[in-house]
Order: structure tokens, then C-alpha cells, then sequence
């Protein structure tokens, strides 16, 4: 691994070429490399290592790429030298792509807190003091309800901010007072979340600490940020497939097919999908 490091270039690498490269949505735009060199320092690359990886890049970029092939090149890059980093930016697009509706996140988020040990319901709508409220995810167990805004992003670069968390917490106030039934039992909320699949602006995390709100993010907090629940219970969303072009993701999404865990216990959900090699999606499943 020293090797390895000690080759690695110590500057910025700049890139004045127009190559047009075609996102996941269909349109094309200029590659811009700092795009690349975000996503891969907040995958936990260090300066040296997210440089290799554009150098990388752009001895092979053509015009017409996809973004998907630059992030297979970059993957398959970055797992021959930091396998952490890999998977950390693996996991982190394949989370984004659980878009855009947000609704595969909120089943996503619930996935995670089952794995926890709660029972779920996603799409909530409860009475509050003055309105109704339609809740993301609502959670629980013997000694705690949980009531979860989860904010969804498409984008790295954005950010849940300060007018956010006063909206969320607006509402959670209104529900405070009231009992719901939930676990077969009457009781009010003792716990009110509100999640995002990107980060928070300061302001935001000062006011969460402040107001008694908890606030999870992709690495916010320090210890049990979204990344730790999701790498703890080994719960990876389908999205991070390769072996499945974006239609049949769509497909499984659409079908409540969130986690790799729900193919590999039921393969025969594949059967949603025509063509497909199921013998390499469950080999890519395994090696996860």
C-alpha cells in the first residue's frame, strides 16, 4: 500500500479538454472533474488518492461516456488500492439513486431500522394539535416511537439547512401532545428524527442539538451517521448493482425491492425483469 501511495501525484491535476460526457437522466453536459474529485474525497479519499483516480479517468474519457461508466471505472480503480473508499463511494451514489420520487428512501430508512430491531410503517398520516401530518417513517419498539422526516437528495453538493430543520421541527411539535397507537399500545412520540442522505448546514446541526432533535446524516453525527447504519447491518440498496442496468432497478424499486438482502432471500423477484443474468447478480450480491 505504501508503494502504492508514494506513486501517487501530489497536485491538482488540470483538465482544459471538452469531452461531453451523458448523464443518468439522459442529457449531456461538459465533464467537469471537480465533480469527481468531490464525490471522491467525501468518500474518504485522501487528496493523493482522489487524484490518481481523476488521472485515471481522464486517460480514458471519451466523448459520449456515461456517468455510469466513470463511476465503474472509478470503482474498479479505487477498490485495487482502498477497499474502504471503494465501498464508501459505492454505497454513497448507490444511495442517491434511490430517486428521485424519495419514496424508495423513506422504505430504504425503514429497512434499516427493522435490521434494528423496530416494526415500521412509511407514509404515515397522524393528527397533530391543529393539522394532520403525513410522517416519512414511523418506528418502534417496546420502549421507543420514533417519528422520521427523511430528506432526499440528488445531489451531493446539497445540503438539508437551518429552514429544514425549523419546518420539521414545527411539525413534530405539533404531534408531541398527542397519543398515537402504534405496537399495540396508546402512547406519544418520544423520539422525533429527521434524516437526510447528504449533510446538514451548521446552522442546522446547531440548531438540532439545540432544540433536542436528533439529526442524521450521511457522516453527521461522528458515530452512528446513515453510512454506520447502513454499513453495521450490511444492508446495501440495489442501486449499487452493476450487474443491473437503471430500468430494471427502477423495476425492483417500483416493486418494493429495496435491499440485495430482498433478492438474495427471494431470487425469484428477478423474474420482474426479462434477460436478465441471474446467476451474475447473485455473485455480485455475495460478494458484497
Amino acid at each position: 500500500m505504501s508503494e502504492v501511495l508514494e506513486r501517487l501525484p501530489k497536485k491538482k491535476i488540470n483538465f482544459t479538454g471538452e469531452i461531453t460526457i451523458v448523464k443518468a437522466n439522459g442529457k449531456h453536459e461538459a465533464f467537469d472533474p471537480e465533480k469527481l474529485r468531490f464525490s471522491l474525497m467525501h468518500s474518504g479519499a485522501s487528496e493523493k488518492l482522489t487524484e490518481e483516480v481523476v488521472s485515471h479517468i481522464l486517460s480514458e474519457l471519451k466523448n459520449g461516456a456515461t456517468t455510469q461508466e466513470i463511476y465503474k471505472h472509478a470503482f474498479e480503480f479505487l477498490e485495487k488500492i482502498s477497499k474502504p473508499v471503494a465501498r464508501s463511494y459505492s454505497l454513497r451514489r448507490a444511495v442517491m439513486e434511490l430517486g428521485p420520487s424519495g419514496f424508495p428512501f423513506e422504505d430504504f430508512m425503514a429497512e434499516i431500522l427493522r435490521a434494528k430491531g423496530f416494526e415500521c410503517l412509511t407514509r404515515q398520516i397522524v393528527m397533530g394539535g391543529c393539522v394532520s401530518h403525513e410522517v416519512d417513517v414511523v418506528a418502534w419498539n417496546d420502549k421507543k416511537l420514533i417519528m422520521i422526516e427523511a430528506k432526499f437528495h440528488n445531489e451531493l453538493g446539497t445540503k438539508s439547512d437551518l429552514k429544514v430543520a425549523l419546518y420539521v421541527k414545527a411539525r413534530f411539535d405539533d404531534i408531541k401532545d398527542n397519543v398515537y397507537n402504534y405496537g399495540k399500545s396508546n402512547r406519544k412520540v418520544t423520539d422525533a428524527w429527521l434524516v437526510t442522505n447528504t449533510k446538514f448546514s451548521s446552522t442546522a446541526i446547531h440548531y438540532g442539538l439545540c432544540s433536542d432533535m436528533t439529526l442524521i446524516g450521511w457522516n453527521y453525527p461522528e458515530h452512528g451517521n446513515l453510512q454506520d447504519m447502513i454499513e453495521e447491518e450490511k444492508l446495501h440498496p440495489i442501486t449499487c448493482l452493476t450487474t443491473l442496468n437503471r430500468q430494471d432497478k427502477k423495476t425492483l424499486l417500483t416493486n418494493g425491492v429495496v435491499l440485495c438482502s430482498n433478492i438474495r432471500t427471494k431470487p425469484e423477484v428477478l423474474n420482474l425483469l426479462g434477460g436478465v443474468n441471474v446467476t451474475a447478480v447473485l455473485s455480485e450480491i455475495n460478494e458484497l
